[in-house]
């Protein structure tokens, strides 16, 4: 693949990293990523795929806009209310950049459509908001070695995950083996604002330093943070011995 001209100025300041270069911005252009959820977390990180550059952005989400979501969920304006979040959030990336290839799934992700979506990417991003999806996409990404970098938010805490599936190592049923009685999430619980930027943000640099093949990925660590106290630490996710068979046979 040839950077243009163009694209050559446009991601120059990227360029110039010695740890991207061209290769680096080539293999970003070619990567194929797609983002579950344009809510609070999935606004920030495909906005920042997008202004990196990323070739080709799929997105899944079926809701319509809410004024309750303009807080938080960054893409949208007072004037996209009643509209779905798929339309608006191609519409701002094409705006970014009309190159980038646009996928959009206005459905809700079940274990009947799983494959189709997934089929043509190579890194899932889990941005949902419940642990039903979170399973049934750990389990596909699981089961056809996707690359799958999760993002979870509630209140003031987030959790950043990156599981290399081609690789051994913890799947999300290590880390959450049975859902939870009470789900928590932004409509029960609240949301600080920020909090959505900081997760959705930090999701976007897992992906690309995944992309360009660099090391200090949060793969067998889970990310904490506290956006009340600015706190941040890893936590080391280890295998569980009593996952799925199909997590312990890899």
């Amino acid at each position: 693949m040839k950077i243009s001209n163009a694209d050559f100025k446009r991601y120059s300041k990227q360029i110039i990293l010695k740890k991207i270069g061209i290769q680096g911005q080539k293999k970003i252009a070619s990567a194929k990523v797609l983002v579950i959820g344009a809510g609070g977390l999935g606004c920030p990180l495909i906005l920042y795929l997008a202004y990196s550059g990323v070739g080709t952005l799929g997105i899944v989400d079926n809701d319509k806009i809410d004024i309750s979501n303009l807080n938080r969920q960054i893409l949208f304006t007072s004037n996209d209310i009643g509209k779905y979040k798929v339309d608006q959030s191609k519409k701002i990336v094409k705006k970014i950049n009309k190159k980038i290839n646009v996928k959009i799934f206005k459905e809700k992700l079940n274990k009947k459509n799983i494959k189709k979506i997934f089929q043509k990417f190579d890194i899932i991003c889990d941005c949902s908001d419940n642990f039903n999806t979170r399973y049934i996409i750990n389990d596909h990404c699981l089961k056809f070695k996707k690359i799958l970098i999760s993002a979870a938010i509630s209140k003031f805490d987030g959790q950043i995950f990156n599981f290399n599936f081609k690789k051994k190592g913890p799947c999300f049923r290590c880390f959450m083996p049975e859902e939870p009685e009470n789900e928590n999430n932004c409509e029960t619980d609240g949301i600080m604002s920020t909090l959505a930027g900081i997760a959705g943000t930090l999701q976007a640099n897992e992906v690309i330093k995944t992309i360009i093949s660099k090391k200090q990925l949060c793969t067998k660590e889970i990310l904490i943070f506290n956006s009340l106290y600015s706190n941040f630490r890893k936590v080391k996710l280890t295998r569980n011995p009593n996952c799925t068979d199909q997590c312990l046979k890899r």
